[in-house]
């Protein structure tokens, strides 16, 4: 195993709009697993993990994007380890919060991604909440995406 360089917790808000989370997810988990982290992605329950773990098999016909879930053992073992809990067991760089999911600790990995449904008003409320937490403690950049789906960064909070 490579050591890891110390780096600063920061949270950064994913605000969709253009495309579903089933779209960009896929995206962003293989931008983690490029730069050679570890993820773990929280859903808001069992079923949207096991809703996931389908996506994550099928998003796309030429690639492999390596997974899995507590059903399928070994979760220390796991690049990307999905769950509903708030269990950490690979030692990820990145915590995915997404559907309704939370986390009261910021802190915990290097980079926490709070991924939210821009149509869906409840999400937009609750995103706003986790922002107020995370730049209570940590910097916190807000992005947002264009008409094509591509990332802009819309605002950063300095952190405490």
């Amino acid at each position: 195993m490579c050591s890891k360089t110390v780096q600063v917790p920061e949270a950064l808000f994913y605000h969709l709009t253009a495309h579903p989370l089933e779209r960009a997810l896929p995206n962003l988990l293989e931008r983690t697993l490029e730069k050679g982290w570890r993820a773990v992605v929280r859903a808001g329950s069992a079923e949207r993990v096991d809703a996931l773990d389908s996506v994550l098999w099928t998003y796309r016909d030429e690639s492999f994007l390596p997974h899995g879930t507590m059903s399928a053992g070994n979760p220390e073992e796991q690049p990307v380890y999905l769950t509903s809990g708030s269990e950490i067991p690979n030692e990820a760089d990145v915590l995915f919060v997404v559907d309704g999911a939370d986390t009261d600790d910021f802190t915990t990995a290097t980079r926490t991604i709070v991924m939210f449904d821009g149509a869906d008003e409840e999400a937009v409320a609750f995103a706003r909440t986790q922002w107020k937490r995370a730049a209570a403690s940590v910097t916190a950049t807000y992005w947002r995406q264009d008409g094509s789906g591509r990332w802009e960064k819309a605002a950063e909070s300095a952190g405490a």
